[in-house]
């Protein structure tokens, strides 16, 4: 069940509730107004409103078939519900009158309905009272109880008995369906979802597995060529290949399946990097300053890529073979929700001619290229020793294209 037939389910059930209302209302509000005038000998005014409500809320609910608009019909019989009860209210003891709850279940239909109706005619339904309440002050009375004396004491016990009726007959009955009804929903998304996590997790594990079956292909190739330079470019391909194997075993291993812790991963990287290509006694410290940052798989890889061949760059440009070295990163989120990466090293560094469209470095060529992919901006900082990039970016939210 998707949140498109939830959300039908819950219209339906609000139409029911709104044409039960309505027939039920109507039929006990006939009923009502002819045993005032029958039994309890009212002949004024109430017997009238009555069923003139109940005549007019019936053909209001016949016409929504035609218009199919629960909003025109819920307004139209909750206008001439107030109405109704305000004038049976004030012509049947005012503040004193029992009918005077009818008015509460407006505002209780009013937010079954909507938060938004339910406020209104809270707020109307406040005003009202203070109204009826001054009809009981001598000096502002303009209405007067047209019930006898004989019969207060029936038609107190017939409209305590209509409102206790509606609230729960109907309003009790249908709430409780309604309720059920969105449980059993929430319980099935909340299924569905279990078994999406589940089968993403899965997704990036195999994901993951493929990547390393290709990282060791690599390995294995590499192992039969002599040639150092198409050694070297098998190496570098295998380590752009374990970058992003590493970002889909991270959520494979976590809970978040769509962010990644990124300064563990970093570390992890640059580790990774440092004992591959300048082994297990290299001298080259690494120093990263990462706060608490999840990033979304779709700038996580990217920014992974980028790092690895800045990384990479260094320790085989950057530092003879046991030269002592430092590699510095650091990654900070702006206020405008920029992110900043610095990283760079203190090694031999490259002239300033050279630049990534005159270079014959691929490395290089994908800094720049990856950073295009971020929608971020990149820049040289001249004033370190070796060489130190600032890059500016924000976190991508949507399918990334393959780098060109």
């Amino acid at each position: 069940m998707n949140d498109f037939n939830i959300d039908q389910e819950r219209l339906k059930d609000r139409i029911k509730l709104v044409l039960k209302v309505n027939y039920v209302a109507s039929v006990l509000a006939i009923l009502f107004g002819i045993a005032c005038f029958f039994i309890l000998d009212i002949t004024q005014i109430i017997p009238f409103v009555f069923v003139i409500f109940g005549i007019l809320n019936l053909l209001n609910t016949v016409v929504f078939k035609r218009h199919n608009s629960l909003t025109s019909t819920y307004n139209i019989s909750s206008i001439m519900a107030l109405v109704s009860a305000l004038i049976i209210t004030l012509y049947s003891g005012g503040i004193s009158s029992p009918f005077i709850f009818t008015l509460a279940l407006i505002v209780f239909a009013g937010y079954v309905t909507t938060k938004k109706y339910g406020q209104i005619y809270l707020n109307l339904i406040f005003f009202l009272v203070i109204l009826i309440f001054s009809q009981s002050l001598p000096d502002f009375s303009l209405t007067y109880n047209v019930v006898p004396a004989s019969s207060q004491n029936l038609f107190n016990l017939f409209s305590v008995l209509f409102s206790v009726y509606l609230l729960g007959n109907i309003f009790g009955k249908t709430l409780l369906k309604t309720h059920n009804a969105l449980y059993k929903s929430k319980k099935a998304l909340m299924l569905q979802m279990d078994e999406k996590e589940t089968l993403l997790k899965e997704v990036h594990h195999r994901v993951k597995n493929n990547l390393q079956t290709v990282s060791s292909l690599l390995s294995l190739q590499s192992r039969n060529v002599e040639e150092a330079r198409m050694k070297a470019l098998l190496k570098s391909t295998q380590n752009r290949v374990i970058s992003m194997a590493m970002v889909h075993e991270m959520l494979y291993m976590r809970k978040d399946i769509a962010h990644i812790e990124y300064k563990s991963y970093v570390q992890e990287l640059s580790e990774y990097l440092i004992r591959s290509i300048k082994g297990l006694d290299s001298k080259v410290n690494l120093k990263i300053e990462i706060p608490e940052i999840k990033l979304g798989i779709d700038t996580a890889i990217p920014l992974g890529l980028l790092i690895n061949e800045a990384v990479t760059n260094a320790l085989k440009y950057g530092f003879a073979d046991e030269e002592e070295g430092e590699i510095y990163i650091a990654l900070k989120k702006e206020i405008d929700k920029q992110y900043t990466l610095n990283i760079g090293d203190n090694g031999v560094g490259y002239p300033d001619n050279v630049t990534y469209k005159n270079t014959k470095s691929l490395g290089l060529k994908l800094i720049y290229n990856l950073t295009r992919q971020l929608k971020g901006t990149i820049q040289r900082d001249n004033s370190k020793k070796g060489t130190n990039y600032i890059i500016k970016f924000r976190e991508v939210k949507q399918q990334l294209s393959p780098v060109a």
